[in-house]
């Protein structure tokens, strides 16, 4: 199970990564998000913060079991928040599917870390 859980938080991070690294520089995909969901971006760019520091806390969380559990309950929280946002500007189910899927792997993610501590 501790394989699973490596792939995850693995995935996870290179994901969530990712999307700070966009949103630091801000990315063309980036900004037409924040357009899309109504959100300015001075304060979508904000979401950085967490994803970055929910990558780093999986990958750290590999070897301190309490951090990675953690970092992906935070990952959960803000999936929740993703999608409420989706829902309030009524975005494509595409879209919705694709952070309900985030949301669900971070929880796996959360109980297999706790699991495998």
């Amino acid at each position: 199970m501790f394989v699973a859980t490596v792939v995850l938080s693995v995935l996870l991070a290179f994901v969530f990564g990712a999307g700070a690294a966009g949103k630091l520089t801000k990315a063309r995909s980036e900004a037409g998000k924040a357009s899309k969901l109504k959100i300015p971006w001075p304060r979508y760019r904000l979401i950085a913060v967490p994803e970055a520091a929910a990558s780093a806390g999986l990958l750290a969380g590999l070897a301190v079991a309490p951090l990675g559990i953690a970092a992906a309950a935070g990952l959960v929280a803000l999936m929740a928040g993703a999608l409420a946002f989706r829902l309030r500007v009524r975005d494509a189910i595409v879209f919705l599917a694709g952070d309900a899927a985030l949301l669900v792997l971070a929880a796996v993610t959360a109980t297999l870390r706790a699991v495998t501590a």
